[in-house]
């Protein structure tokens, strides 16, 4: 490692931890010549994810989006930041461990829709509304009926009355 102070190339480590978020090694190093510290952080490099629209059109993953999908859907939900945040980390974990560069959008939908499910059911039907492109009541009822058949026991009273038309 070539020292930032006088470019000398002899450098020693004198202190490393690990990051918190165990993804990063902190390395404290002091230069043979000047005998200056400082710090370098080692990382993974990831590549960028790609992901494949429905048209065809192809753009970097881009968590700011998913992000703003899921807080959407989350809205005046008893769901924290955190757990949106943790969504959002478990999602792109799962596309990374595919070990492909490219995903097809419908995998990332269909991950947040089984995520939001047990985090909170309304949460959950707002995001598949928009994601599975509800057309109607009749989209919801049946999104709801399904729902509720997968619900545990005791917890299948889930309210979705069949609403007539005026």
């Amino acid at each position: 490692m070539i020292c930032p102070f006088c470019s000398f190339d002899k450098t020693a480590v004198i202190d490393k931890r690990e990051g918190t978020d165990g993804k990063t090694t902190r390395r404290r190093r002091q230069c043979q010549k000047c005998s200056r510290r400082f710090t370098t952080f080692e990382r993974v490099e990831t590549l960028d994810l790609l992901v494949i629209k429905k048209d065809g059109k192809r753009e970097i993953f881009d968590r700011s989006k998913l992000r703003s999908g899921i807080i959407k859907s989350c809205e005046k939900r008893p769901v924290s930041a955190d757990d949106i945040e943790k969504i959002i980390d478990e999602v792109e974990g799962d596309l990374r461990k595919d070990g492909k560069d490219e995903v097809l959008s419908k995998r990332i939908g269909e991950l947040v829709i089984r995520k939001l499910k047990k985090l909170d059911e309304v949460a959950y039907i707002r995001f598949a509304s928009v994601y599975r492109q509800f057309a109607d009541l009749s989209d919801f009822e049946k999104e709801l009926a399904k729902l509720s058949k997968s619900l545990p026991a005791g917890r299948q009273g889930l309210k979705h009355e069949k609403v007539e038309p005026n």
